[in-house]
């Protein structure tokens, strides 16, 4: 029988987190003589939970009052994703910058983002096994809903839009490196939420190619280069011009 709605749903992403936390330290404590194998894991982990999560949040996207609870949300576990995941980059675009900087060897960026695809796949299977047990008033037929379509606009748009928003987050995460930490994850909570708010209703505003394979796989099956081109070429792409405002930049 299903219960509560909104409540029920925060108890099973707390679950998450706190299940995450504790595999985070295990890892740490076990794997430290093992550097591939504890980065692999720790990436996984740390991509495992914001993946999961963020299905669980997809469900809750027209709990009243609407958008206000959803953009809470968002903000909320944003900041505690970043209080709790420090360390892991749990993106592939963020791992592929330094790659190309020469700052992360190809064997351990080839690593973790395998890692973070993995854990991609392992967040959706263990949602759908939670969804499918229905126990609770959002995991009602959520199974049934197949491709969500989240491009609610012209490929071309949805491709600007992604790569736009990729840019965006990308400076103001370098700009937000002199921010002392604890001002920092709520500046980058915001600046998501913000950009969510902008965006959501027509890409979603993902820009982690992980995480949009995870909430959206069924839709890659069914229009793969559509889908890769918005949410795995873009968001790379921004790495490039990234790395150009950078080098701007620094001259």
């Amino acid at each position: 029988m299903a219960v509560g709605g909104l409540g029920s749903s925060l108890l099973l992403m707390s679950g998450v987190v706190v299940t995450v936390g504790l595999c985070r330290r295990l890892a740490r404590r076990r794997l430290r003589s093992s550097p591939l194998l504890f980065a692999f894991l720790v990436e996984m982990f740390s991509t495992f939970q914001i993946c999961a999560c963020t299905n669980e949040l997809t469900l809750l996207g027209n709990v009243e009052p609407k958008p206000h609870t959803a953009l809470t949300l968002t903000y909320g576990f944003t900041v505690l994703h970043g209080l709790t995941l420090v360390g892991s980059v749990c993106n592939p675009c963020g791992t592929l910058q330094p790659m190309w900087g020469g700052g992360t060897s190809l064997r351990m960026g080839g690593l973790k983002i395998a890692a973070q695809f993995v854990a991609a796949v392992l967040a959706r299977v263990f949602m759908h096994f939670v969804w499918s047990l229905e126990m609770a008033e959002p995991h009602l037929g959520a199974l049934s809903q197949g491709c969500s379509s989240p491009m609610q606009t012209t490929e071309m748009q949805a491709f600007c839009v992604e790569l736009l928003f990729s840019v965006v987050f990308q400076l103001a995460v370098l700009r937000a490196e002199s921010v002392n930490p604890k001002y920092r994850v709520h500046l980058i909570a915001l600046l998501i939420t913000m950009l969510a708010y902008a965006g959501g209703n027509l890409t979603g505003a993902i820009f982690n190619p992980a995480l949009a394979f995870s909430l959206h796989a069924d839709c890659f099956y069914d229009k793969f280069l559509s889908y890769s081109l918005v949410y795995w070429i873009a968001p790379c792409l921004d790495e490039r011009l990234f790395r150009g405002c950078q080098q701007v930049q620094n001259t």
